[in-house]
């Protein structure tokens, strides 16, 4: 994977991984049921009874009970506990969701961070309780494993292939470990300090309470899968649990959706059975009481936001518990929306009911059937890569995904005959539709591209649904003529070309995805947009808007045209320049405005530079702040060149003079007569340099933009040698320059004496204060219990001296004696922060390669 990013190529790697052990698993399957009857997987579900229906059901919603009880330890080791009853909503949605998907920490813990974050505990505090959920997951599972392979240690070692010796030596040393945590947790005073984070470590009572709710889980869950054995197991129910508990541990590992395949294979390597056949029944009919059952329980729970909520204090409590979950339906909708797609994917290796197929015979021509069967495999295959969009809430994944489902309930009609398969793609379609308002982002579906992880668990619904096929039809001679053998009864062609059909389908897309058309460029405003801006510099104190006039970014107006944000888009970022402009009553309602239309478009809602007496509005838009530095204002009303700290500056001033220096400013009208020679001494200093012009952030060469402005300049003679376009605020305090060049035949140290000079032109026009812009990074806290991003800017000012002069910049400043004013960067922080401040970097440099150009 050489020349990969490198969480890319993790990623990658991972996913790579994933597919081997599934392909294992599947080789291990195939192997076990080599002689397997298909009508042997319906027998367990014939001779079901109601004793083991209600019994796998009881035990499945004992198991699902402990594991609310898992959130509910957590939060109180962690010193946030909630009510119970909102607490069991949020964590048996969790746990449904991350049973049938797989990753419990990004597909349970995304679930966990929406909805404890409206119950106000913070990011990190939920990573807490997710880590604690898994911990004591962990701590049961140990324990009972443990005590397996102490106790019943011939099934382990027939599967690892280990002596019994070894077995004995693994379950010891994992009973020590356990016996290990429970001493030092309880025995342990004060909280865990890693670095600044401070984790609370379990009381006595608390940590016996984490290895009996996972123990009575990990059992429960057990005996839910085993009273639907079939007789021929004969087994025990203690030697069956040790069996279990290995299995789902190497599901878990696994890394494979629900351990599908991995979890069976252990069992069917460890369970003394001689029908394999009704075994995989058992458990196919355990996986739809343990996790579909749940799964769809959990989706219909997400479903009743939309429904009218009762009145007085139940509807208090229903608004409240759909405020903490209404966030998730989109995932949960993607999922089911995945499970279909797999439905008619399995369905298409499957023979169709003979007695349904003699009476679709009867009503249709055989092209409708061998067509419909194609086509439910293709859509199948749509809705598997559609989960993706409707993940990212994309309103065109919508659509599609209801004109999908709708072709996928036909085809599985015309096909076979399937009304159960239509019923379930009917209940998701259902769902789907009355969720319409939670798919509002109007991005594009190549904004969807399919992740790694994605792309896997495709891979692996069509693999398995391959893989089914053949292990179905197993006694068919297959030759080169099966591919064109056309028949009602001709199960297996079929089966074949709707295989060769998924694949293409997938691999048609992938490589669509790949080379997709690059994004459209946003619109710039107009003349009279430009305009309609100018009128809106009047209010605020901040000289920064006046970059709106350079016309390189899009504008945001409230609908009143009285104020405005300026932003533009760098990847995923959509980043505003500076605080809203105008009208300060419209500041919130355009900043909220800028917020949604960011959301709408999946992207990351970003504001640069922004100052502290606004810090209030972005927190209220639940965006995280990460100071990026601090900007030099120069108080005029007291500023003079006496005294002996203005030493320096009343030199800088002398030696100007002596220079034949003379300083000037011109109007903007003069500005645009003298272009041809402003031009001159910018080429000669971006020449000098061997710099590009910069954009966003600051302005650029260009006589339309600068003769909005009056320019200071160095003149020697006539000849200009350097100048600096000037900005003032819309109230008039205050006053900045943009620009700032000189040619090469100015003296060293013409910028000191144009500085001093538009000071003290400055403060005789009776501006209040001069900014001298920002120094980044400059203010940061260096204290141990710092921010995350003030250690990581230390490091980079400390180290970055050869590339950039933090120092440098920071002390030609202080020696004007400026009033230091932070300024910030608000936007999602966490884990998207990074790639933030790379968009950002890469706007301001005007590209990727300009940003690492020396």
């Amino acid at each position: 994977m050489q020349g990969l990013e490198p969480g890319k190529g993790r990623a990658i790697a991972a996913a790579l991984l994933t597919l081997g052990i599934f392909a294992a698993a599947l080789w291990v399957l195939d192997d076990s049921l080599r002689h397997l009857d298909p009508a042997d997987l319906l027998v367990p579900l014939r001779q079901l009874s109601a004793q083991q229906l209600f019994g796998a059901i009881g035990w499945t919603a004992a198991s699902y009970f402990a594991l609310t009880l898992y959130d509910a330890l957590a939060l109180d080791i962690i010193g946030r506990p909630l009510p119970y009853r909102r607490v069991a909503t949020i964590s048996f949605i969790a746990c449904a969701l991350a049973h049938s998907l797989g990753l419990a920490s990004l597909s349970g813990g995304s679930v966990r961070l929406r909805a404890y974050s409206n119950e106000g505990i913070s990011a990190a505090d939920i990573a807490l309780v997710q880590g604690l959920f898994s911990l004591t997951f962990l701590l049961g599972a140990g324990t009972l494993l443990s005590g397996s392979l102490l106790l019943e240690p011939h099934a382990a070692a027939r599967l690892l292939h280990l002596s019994i010796p070894t077995i004995h030596l693994i379950g010891a040393t994992l009973l020590s470990g356990m016996i290990g945590y429970a001493a030092v947790a309880s025995l342990r005073q004060r909280p865990l300090q890693l670095r600044h984070w401070r984790i609370a470590t379990p009381r006595a009572p608390q940590v016996a309470s984490q290895f009996l709710v996972s123990a009575i889980d990990i059992a429960c869950s057990a005996a839910a899968l085993w009273v639907l054995l079939p007789a021929s197991a004969a087994i025990h129910y203690p030697t069956f649990l040790g069996i279990y508990v290995i299995a789902i541990t190497l599901g878990a590992v696994s890394n494979v959706p629900g351990g599908l395949g991995v979890f069976e294979s252990a069992l069917l390597l460890m369970l003394p059975t001689p029908e394999p056949g009704l075994l995989l029944g058992s458990l196919l009919l355990f996986r739809a009481v343990y996790y579909i059952a749940p799964f769809t329980l959990a989706l219909l729970m997400l479903a009743t936001r939309e429904a009218t909520a009762l009145s007085g204090p139940l509807h208090r409590a229903a608004t409240s518990l759909r405020r903490s979950l209404e966030s998730i339906v989109p995932q949960a909708v993607a999922i089911a929306v995945f499970a279909a797609g797999a439905v008619l994917l399995v369905s298409g290796s499957l023979p169709a009911i003979g007695s349904r197929v003699q009476w679709l015979a009867q009503a249709l021509p055989l092209g409708v059937l061998e067509a419909s069967h194609l086509a439910g495999s293709a859509l199948g295959v749509g809705l598997l890569i559609l989960a993706r969009g409707l993940y990212r809430r994309l309103a065109a994944a919508w659509w599609l995904t209801l004109i999908v489902l709708a072709g996928g309930i036909a085809a599985s009609l015309l096909k076979g005959g399937d009304f159960e398969e239509a019923l379930i793609l009917l209940v998701v379609l259902a769902v789907l539709a009355v969720s319409r308002d939670r798919f509002y982002r109007h991005a594009p579906l190549t904004e969807a591209r399919l992740s790694p992880l994605w792309l896997v668990n495709v891979g692996l619904v069509i693999g398995a649904a391959i893989w089914i096929g053949f292990v179905v039809f197993r006694d068919v001679q297959y030759d080169d003529e099966i591919w064109w053998r056309f028949a009602f009864d001709e199960n297996a062609p079929r089966m074949l070309r709707a295989g060769v059909v998924a694949v293409m389908v997938g691999l048609i897309y992938g490589l669509w995805s790949l080379l997709g058309s690059a994004r459209p460029e946003p619109e710039m405003p107009t003349a009279d947009d430009i305009e309609a801006a100018r009128q809106c510099l009047g209010h605020g104190t901040d000289s920064v808007p006046n970059l709106v006039l350079l016309g390189d970014k899009q504008l945001l107006f409230s609908d009143q045209r009285d104020a405005f944000i300026m932003y533009r888009r760098s990847g995923r970022s959509w980043i505003a320049m500076g605080n809203p402009v105008g009208n300060p009553a419209r500041h919130a309602e355009l900043a909220w405005r800028f917020r949604e239309l960011c959301d709408k478009h999946s992207g990351w809602c970003v504001f640069y530079q922004v100052t502290a007496d606004k810090l209030p509005l972005y927190l209220d838009l639940g965006l995280s702040l990460s100071k990026l530095g601090e900007e030099a204002r120069v108080p005029l009303t007291t500023f003079s060149l006496e005294g002996k700290a203005r030493g320096e500056l009343r030199t800088s001033q002398r030696k100007g003079a002596r220079e034949g220096l003379v300083f000037d400013v011109l109007e903007p009208g003069q500005v645009a007569a003298r272009a041809d020679e402003l031009e001159r001494v910018s080429s000669a200093w971006l020449a000098d340099k061997s710099a590009a012009e910069k954009s966003f952030s600051v302005g650029r060469f260009d006589p339309a933009y600068l003769a909005n402005f009056p320019c200071a300049v160095a003149r020697r003679g006539d000849q200009i040698v350097a100048f600096a376009n000037l900005w003032q605020s819309g109230d008039g305090t205050e006053l900045s320059v943009d620009l700032m060049r000189y040619g090469q035949d100015a003296p060293k140290g013409v910028m000191d004496y144009l500085f001093v000079e538009l000071l003290l032109w400055g403060k005789a026009r009776g501006y209040q204060w001069f900014n001298l812009g920002m120094a980044p990074l400059a203010g940061l806290e260096q204290h141990p219990l710092a921010p995350l991003w003030h250690r990581l800017g230390l490091l980079v000012h400390r180290y970055g001296g050869p590339f950039y002069n933090f120092d440098g910049l920071r002390k030609y400043k202080d020696k004007y004696q400026p009033v230091w004013r932070p300024r910030y960067l608000a936007s999602p922080g966490g884990l998207a922060l990074p790639r933030i401040m790379l968009d950002t970097a890469t706007l301001i440099a005007g590209g990727m390669r300009e940003m690492v150009r020396k």
